[in-house]
């Protein structure tokens, strides 16, 4: 007995990052730069976005949570329900400089996208 398997509803990481996200107007806010999986349940919490620098230089990482996030597969690439505005005040940090993804830092993320 064979059994077939389909890969057309996962991804791997490694396609994730480097992926377009978008606001619902169709603008590109950055690309995703990393996921951070949870240990025990292993699902993605967080999708962290580069957004801001130029050519990767002064780029900083905002953490968005991944429910947030909707593949559009006309746009191919990610779609969130976000502005340039709410994410220049969202919770963030510099390329060399991640944080601990603590309760602490974890509550801080949620509350700031209302979870």
């Amino acid at each position: 007995m064979s059994t077939i398997s389909s890969t057309r509803d996962v991804i791997s990481s490694e396609r994730v990052e480097g992926t377009a996200v978008y606001n619902a107007a169709g603008e590109k806010l950055g690309t995703i730069d990393d996921l951070m999986i949870d240990k025990v349940s292993g699902q993605v919490r967080y999708a962290v976005m580069e957004f801001g620098g130029f050519l990767g230089i002064g780029t900083d990482r905002y953490p968005v949570p991944w429910s947030m996030l909707k593949y559009d597969t006309a746009q191919d690439g990610y779609v969130v329900p976000l502005d340039k505005d709410k994410l220049q005040g969202a919770p963030r940090y510099a390329g060399d400089s991640v944080p601990d993804y603590d309760d602490a830092y974890s509550s801080t993320i949620n509350k700031y996208y209302g979870f």
